[in-house]
């Protein structure tokens, strides 16, 4: 299957990893700037090969490379809706690393026009593929869990100046967001879709602690409402000193308590069930070595896209994946705004409409 990679930076390595992973054709690479994607082939030894053609301009490499049936979008977040549409457009699957969009209009637009075209759109949330994730998700597939009490997520990572100043972009409203949007989405994806994706109302708080030369906030909580009765809440920071944290998951139910545990969800922490299995036994304190906060969840990611392709059905972790993860942090930038509860669906919203938000602060 041929391949292209449009963003050469930060998290592409991980998507180069999964295209040698699963054996993909690797036609393209495409980067504003030159040297990252020197920098990035270098790092898998594919320097020489001079198969990979480089490219500053994805339109220009998508209308060079009609053959194309997969491109995966790791560009800076401002920027992935436009070049999704684009790659849609042109009949082209496409794997968008978070958020999918920067605005509701965007998000549902993709959908819209993938669906019409029947081009397979996959939300790269990884983490759904962690081990600790997917037997969460067997055991509330299968009714282990009984009623859903609360839930909650717990993202508590470190970034600092250095890690902003490697690109412009970062902490931008247009570009990026803040750590909801950015560091914090895996983790609110894994919310909303274990605790039923129907979502009635959000409530949220953010501030801008200690990060004054970005535009957007370091620190978010909220507090949802769940149509199936549950409750959960939302904790989201770039603040932790020294280092990377947790990003830990909760879910209590009547019958069952899960703690997924570990620096991006890898560890099962707590495996509590009424209904006791050998295989429960087991899986106390399960633990996924990973090299990053990433995970090792890309390549799954791209095997399961490539399966969806060639078997005509929708990827696993779908548009309206990355639809609703989006939806759910943009209501929180609403509730800041507006100071209520935001009920969802959320119509039209966008990450700039925060412009201003923490001016006061950096005065």
């Amino acid at each position: 299957m041929k391949y292209a990679l449009i963003g050469c930076g930060r998290i592409a390595t991980n998507h180069v990893k999964a295209v040698l992973n699963n054996g993909l054709e690797f036609v393209a690479a495409c980067d504003v700037e030159l040297n990252n994607i020197e920098t990035l082939l270098a790092k898998h030894n594919l320097e020489n090969d001079k198969s990979i053609a480089r490219y500053q301009d994805y339109k220009k490499m998508i209308e060079e490379h009609p053959e194309l049936e997969l491109v995966a979008i790791a560009t800076s977040s401002g920027a992935h809706a436009e070049i999704a549409l684009y790659c849609i457009d042109h009949n082209i699957n496409v794997i968008i690393e978070k958020p999918m969009a920067m605005n509701m209009a965007d998000a549902e637009e993709i959908i819209k026009r993938s669906e019409a075209k029947g081009v397979k759109v996959c939300a790269c949330h990884q983490n759904r593929f962690n081990i600790a994730v997917q037997k969460t998700r067997k055991a509330l597939e299968e009714g282990r869990f009984g009623k859903l009490s609360h839930g909650s997520i717990h993202v508590r990572w470190n970034r600092n100046k250095a890690y902003y100043d490697q690109a412009p972009w970062r902490g931008t409203w247009a570009e990026d967001g803040g750590c909801l949007m950015n560091q914090c989405i895996h983790g609110i994806d894994l919310l909303r879709w274990m605790m039923g994706d129907e979502v009635d109302t959000v409530y949220g708080v953010t501030r801008q602690q200690q990060h004054h030369y970005l535009e957007a906030e370091d620190v978010g909580m909220a507090v949802v409402t769940f149509k199936n009765g549950a409750v959960a809440t939302i904790e989201g920071t770039v603040n932790v000193y020294p280092k990377n944290l947790e990003e830990t998951l909760y879910l209590f139910g009547e019958k069952g308590t899960v703690k997924i545990g570990g620096t991006s969800t890898n560890n099962l922490d707590v495996w509590d069930f009424a209904d006791e299995t050998d295989e429960d036994k087991a899986n106390k304190g399960l633990e996924e070595a990973t090299s990053n906060v990433y995970g090792n969840g890309h390549t799954s990611v791209y095997a399961d896209v490539i399966d969806a392709i060639k078997n005509n059905r929708a990827p696993y972790i779908d548009a309206h994946a990355g639809r609703n993860a989006l939806e759910m942090i943009l209501s929180i930038y609403k509730s800041v705004k507006t100071g209520q509860p935001v009920k969802l669906p959320l119509k039209d919203f966008a990450s700039v409409d925060m412009k201003g938000e923490f001016d006061s602060v950096r005065e």
